[in-house]
């Protein structure tokens, strides 16, 4: 109950917590060290999961979710690298009218790895949670991410011919912000083109986008910002192989990292990010790995072995 209140909350409120659900004196640094302790058995136990036994057992595609997180340390603020490995079943075929408005079913499985280190040994570390997992054909995957080089540079190496997929709200926003400095703040027509330029992303990627631009710049206001247009070009150039948003909507696959996205905003961003906490770097990223296990399947599993 400890460890559980310890991971939910910061020590000082499961300190309080405890108290007054059953009545414990427990004060904060104990319950830190119960959950210390606990991560230690968790990393050192990994290998022993069932994880394997259920992305193998499980039907659906496999996806690869990375992305980045800030934590405050005793050494300055650390990115917090985190991939999240799940198998989902297919939704409906969708539109691209409709990708927004779909249910997806949610993933069956999932194990979360996380790490303050440098890309290169956090691609290193990824692999090994592939092997695990027995994930060994990369051609199987699909990885999801954000706009950072680091992440797509990762997936080349460690997951060769995996199909890749840029994270579609980050797509949109860039759309958003070029439609902004074309047409003015606030402005009803940046509003409508961006709208309208996220539409022809998602039917049919950068060619899609290049004749939005075109339109935009035949109808864009005397003093609006084409460089703008230029350098969201430059941008989407280099992510042509990961646009292939209509095709992966008519397959019923996912075309977001929200759950990589959500797994950071509650494991490092509500639970880490607190006022005036900062951590050692090597208690970081085995927390944020205890909190991932608490929501999973393997959860109980793992609090019997005990």
């Amino acid at each position: 109950m400890a460890c559980l209140a310890g991971v939910r909350d910061s020590f000082a409120r499961a300190e309080a917590l405890l108290a007054e659900l059953a009545g414990w004196d427990l004060d904060d640094e104990t319950i830190r060290r119960l959950c210390h302790a606990e991560v230690a058995r968790a990393s050192a136990g990994r290998d022993a999961r069932a994880t394997a036994e259920a992305f193998a057992t499980t039907a659906g595609d496999i996806e690869v979710q990375i992305d980045a997180g800030k934590v405050n340390t005793l050494d300055g603020w650390r990115d917090v690298k985190v991939a999240a490995f799940a198998r989902r079943e297919r939704g409906a075929p969708a539109c691209a009218a409709a990708w927004d408005q779909r249910q997806l079913p949610g993933p069956s499985v999932r194990s979360v790895v996380a790490a303050v280190e440098e890309a290169s040994r956090f691609g290193d570390r990824c692999a090994a949670e592939a092997r695990r997992l027995g994930l060994t054909d990369p051609t199987a995957l699909s990885v999801l991410g954000d706009g950072a080089e680091w992440i797509w540079k990762l997936s080349g190496q460690r997951f060769p011919g995996a199909a890749e997929a840029l994270d579609i709200y980050h797509g949109a926003e860039h759309i958003a912000a070029a439609s902004k400095a074309a047409f003015g703040e606030g402005a009803a027509q940046a509003r409508s083109q961006a709208e309208r330029g996220r539409q022809r992303l998602l039917e049919d990627g950068y060619r899609g986008v290049m004749e939005w631009v075109g339109e935009v710049s035949g109808t864009m206001p005397v003093g609006g910002d084409g460089a703008s247009l230029g350098s969201l070009l430059n941008y989407f150039a280099g992510h042509q192989d990961r646009l292939n948003y209509a095709l992966r909507l008519r397959r019923g696959q996912v075309i977001g990292s929200g759950l990589v996205e959500g797994s950071i905003k509650q494991l490092v961003n509500k639970r880490l990010k607190r006022t005036g906490a900062r951590w050692k770097v090597g208690h970081v990223a085995p927390l944020v790995e205890l909190c991932a296990l608490v929501d999973s399947p393997e959860w109980d599993a793992f609090w019997r072995s005990n």
